[in-house]
């Protein structure tokens, strides 16, 4: 979210978001901003303050990737993560 709010694009461009949990339990999350380029997981040094976006995607979503955006403009980076199977259980149920 934080690259696609800092691409530099015109201003009447806006960054989507969506957010939707499909029937298979997996959540999919959709950022899409309006710049051009393919971002890339990159590997910074531990004294770097930026660059762990997609690292972190990376290491925490089952896929993930980008595409070319609905009517051609810019991309929309997307990850899939297995939901939980059960939305009833709270965090100190998974503490034991």
């Amino acid at each position: 979210m934080t690259n696609a709010v800092q691409v530099p694009v015109p201003p009447d461009r806006q960054v989507g978001v969506r957010i939707v949990q499909s029937g298979s339990g997996r959540l999919r999350l959709e950022v899409s901003d309006a710049g051009e380029g393919k971002p890339e997981v990159r590997r910074p040094g531990e004294d770097e303050t930026c660059g762990r976006g997609l690292l972190l995607v990376e290491a925490l979503a089952d896929h993930w990737g980008v595409r070319q955006r609905v009517g051609g403009i810019g991309k929309t980076v997307w990850a899939e993560l297995s939901a939980a199977s059960d939305a009833s259980s709270s965090p100190e149920d998974a503490s034991g």
